[in-house]
């Protein structure tokens, strides 16, 4: 039996928030359907991780934020992310859902790329939108948070990029987030074929810490010889119940979709990355980091799935945890039958700061074709007490010695993330995290 819920939003209120922003009819629709299977629909089931009481269903709707146009009025915590330069370019930010900031290169718009909000795109763009959105990668009807995403959605950023046109400077999105308000984000990307693209997003808290959901859905989708690299920072604050979904479609021969992920919620959260590997040729790469820090819980699941011949799927994700934190990592291969000379390979790996945190690393390979290739690792520990007397003898004090452990653990990911600005945003967020 399916436990009543409910909203803090009803059908009327959700169509007359649609109408107001000047939906079209289809998209309003598909809301209103996707409230009534959110009442009906069960809670994803993480492997070895119980949500059913976790807080996703109570968030404030009413985001008190203006639109705006002004570099100067972005705050501190956001331009410490893209940097200060007013002319900075290729950028869009938002803070609960509101643009206040966007600048797009004049050379991407005369080569007909789009990168707008979804809004915005779902008004100019509505044909192409349509297409793709919630088609194939994800769907409304998976699961309760799923539905509940697609009824909601109330910021986000379409991006398309044209056949054979590549795009060499990083698309930067930033999403601030502050108070009780829910964040429904949306991110679609469309590369077609031989384009060429990287994006970056930054999820941040500010303001006070008041109880909070984000319900967070990135799909992308690929054709045949494009390549697309994805980085993102997740950095939310502890009030915030976070659920994430980022999936993509590589449908074209020979494509390429590099996933860049850290995972620095400090908030409970569950995560899922998962890439379709659909064409002959097609290469996904996932490498994830993560840190978690007091009573938090989280669940890291990643998926590739192999459907095109001579496909190459890749997962690698490290994680610290200290204090109380728990986290389970998840990684599941799969190759479908049919999917000849193909490979997957993964490794997950958990340090433990504290004898009252848990890390979990389950490696899993689905193989039904014989004519493949897999393999996988994992381990979960403690620090090596050697290593630390050794570091200690050599004139560190605990602290330092511990920081130079830890970074020496997850290098190994960081060092090999595809976005470099990615790079250096975890290696802070790292820092002030153990610290």
């Amino acid at each position: 039996m399916t436990a009543e819920v409910t909203f803090p939003i009803n059908k009327q209120q959700l169509e007359s928030f649609s109408n107001d922003r000047h939906e079209p009819k289809w998209f309003t629709d598909f809301r209103l359907s996707s409230l009534e299977q959110a009442v009906n629909l069960e809670m994803p089931k993480p492997d070895k991780t119980n949500i059913s009481k976790w807080n996703f269903t109570s968030f404030g709707i009413n985001a008190n934020t203006a639109a705006g146009t002004s570099f100067d009025s972005l705050s501190d915590s956001v331009k410490t992310l893209v940097g200060e330069e007013k002319d900075v370019q290729n950028l869009l930010a938002q803070k609960n859902g509101q643009t206040i900031y966007q600048a797009v290169n004049e050379d991407l718009t005369s080569k007909g790329v789009i990168f707008t909000d979804i809004a915005t795109a779902l008004n100019d763009h509505e044909e192409l939108v349509k297409k793709f959105y919630m088609q194939d990668a994800v769907s409304a009807n998976e699961h309760r948070l799923t539905a509940l995403h697609a009824a909601l959605v109330n910021g986000g950023t379409f991006i398309y990029v044209p056949k054979d046109v590549e795009i060499e400077a990083p698309l930067q999105a930033v999403y601030a987030h502050e108070g009780d308000f829910g964040l429904f984000n949306h991110v679609l990307i469309v590369a077609e074929a031989n384009s060429k693209l990287t994006y970056v997003e930054n999820y941040i808290s500010e303001g006070s810490g008041s109880e909070a959901v984000a319900n967070l859905v990135a799909e992308v989708y690929l054709d045949e010889g494009a390549k697309v690299s994805f980085g993102a920072v997740d950095n939310l604050a502890e009030t915030v119940t976070t659920y994430t979904n980022r999936r993509g479609q590589v449908n074209g021969r020979d494509a390429q979709l590099y996933w860049s992920l850290g995972q620095m919620n400090d908030g409970n959260t569950v995560s899922e990355n998962t890439t379709y590997l659909m064409g002959e040729g097609s290469y996904g790469d996932a490498k994830t980091v993560s840190i978690g820090r007091g009573q938090q819980s989280q669940n890291f699941t990643t998926n590739i799935v192999h459907y095109g011949k001579n496909s190459d799927g890749q997962i690698l994700k490290h994680g610290v945890m200290k204090d109380r934190a728990t986290s389970i990592f998840n990684g599941v291969t799969k190759i479908i039958n049919g999917a000849t000379k193909a490979n997957g390979e993964q490794t997950e790996r958990v340090l433990m700061l504290s004898d009252k945190a848990r890390g979990d690393a389950n490696p899993i390979l689905l193989i039904d074709e014989d004519d493949v290739t897999a393999g996988h690792a994992a381990s979960v520990g403690n620090i090596d007490p050697l290593q630390m007397f050794y570091l200690m003898s050599r004139g560190m004090n605990r602290t330092e010695a511990e920081r130079l452990i830890i970074h020496g653990f997850l290098a190994p990911v960081v060092d090999a993330l595809a976005i470099e600005t990615v790079k250096n945003q975890v290696f802070h967020v790292i820092e002030r995290k153990v610290y």
